[in-house]
């Protein structure tokens, strides 16, 4: 859950890398009820980005999924060009993190140890939106919902209407001030919630010092340091290819992350976006002993399958129906 909890905060716009802003268009503004133009989508989404990223806040963050509940506590700052924040789960072994642009340390208290790494993003919906082939309204359709009070703070209510069976839809709820996203959910087909990741608790514009959080990234006295991050590489390198592309998902990055002590070649992922929805393809050298049967998985908005592909193991992974997950899997091929 660690991790689901890490890609929520990226897909409502926290730690996310820097976009440049755009005018947008708030929900507001909408007749409540009534399909938003495909065209304002991009600016709707821009301006939750730009909301969450340039604003400093502090909050209880929680996701519940597949039965499961998760929290953390998030401090975050933004001084115009620098963004960076502290996370600290509150459930589950403790750790820290902390972001600073593409610096990530990590903090294992049990452990006494600290890694630390830089991490692109691989691209959620800023870059996406900003490139010149975006094509987010040609997948998704807005609706206004209404308005409700989360965390005490009065919010526009979003639905995010997949225009295909291929990708989940969301419900948003936006503080109405500026648009920062406070609430989340993730629906299936029938409109069931798969998913939900909220602020119990919010303070908006606190008094976070980036210096203050910049010293405390650096305090590492009594721990073991690590260093590691993943290596960039393109499928076509390694030998593999998409033959069949996804409908709306784009590659946003291929890396290799070294394993110390592997006898074979390190694992491979695959990144893939469709500016909201995110399917990450992982290849490793098959391991008989480890790799026991193929098999699939759900747990909340995350499905998973894994196969064997001649001397490769592959697990494909993403908040996608399992249908979707099929058509990566199927359409994945060596070439090599």
């Amino acid at each position: 859950m660690r991790l689901k909890l890490f890609r929520l905060f990226a897909l409502m716009g926290f730690a996310l890398a820097a976009a440049g802003g755009a005018a947008a268009q708030s929900p507001a503004t909408a007749t409540p009820g009534v399909s938003a133009e495909p065209r304002n989508i991009n600016d709707w989404l821009m301006r939750m980005h730009e909301a969450s990223r340039n604003r400093a806040y502090v909050g209880t963050f929680v996701v519940s999924s597949g039965g499961v509940m998760s929290s953390a506590r998030i401090w975050h700052v933004c001084d115009g060009t620098q963004q960076l924040e502290k996370v600290e789960t509150l459930t589950g072994a403790p750790r820290t993190v902390f972001r600073h642009n593409d610096k990530v340390v990590t903090f294992l208290p049990d452990q006494k140890v600290v890694r630390t790494e830089k991490q692109e993003s691989l691209g959620l919906f800023p870059q996406l939106l900003k490139s010149t082939d975006s094509h987010i309204a040609d997948f998704y359709t807005v609706r206004q919902e209404g308005s409700e009070r989360v965390a005490g703070l009065e919010s526009d209510i979003v639905a995010l209407i997949p225009r295909d069976t291929m990708r989940f839809g969301y419900r948003v709820w936006a503080e109405q001030k500026k648009g920062m996203v406070i609430k989340l959910q993730t629906l299936d087909a029938d409109g069931k919630v798969l998913e939900q990741a909220a602020f119990s608790e919010l303070q908006l514009d606190a008094p976070v010092k980036l210096d203050k959080l910049a010293q405390m990234m650096t305090k590492v006295d009594g721990y073991r340091v690590e260093k590691s991050g993943p290596v960039k590489t393109t499928a076509s390198a390694e030998g593999w290819v998409l033959k069949t592309p996804v409908p709306g998902f784009q590659s946003m990055g291929c890396h290799k992350r070294p394993l110390a002590g592997r006898a074979r070649s390190d694992p491979m992922q695959w990144v893939f976006s469709d500016g909201l929805a995110s399917v990450s393809i992982f290849v490793e050298s098959f391991d008989a002993q480890r790799h026991l049967k193929e098999s699939r998985m759900s747990l909340g908005a995350t499905q998973s399958l894994t196969r064997r592909v001649d001397a490769y193991w592959l697990t494909v992974m993403g908040e996608v129906p399992m249908t979707t997950l099929g058509l990566f899997a199927d359409g994945l091929e060596r070439r090599k």
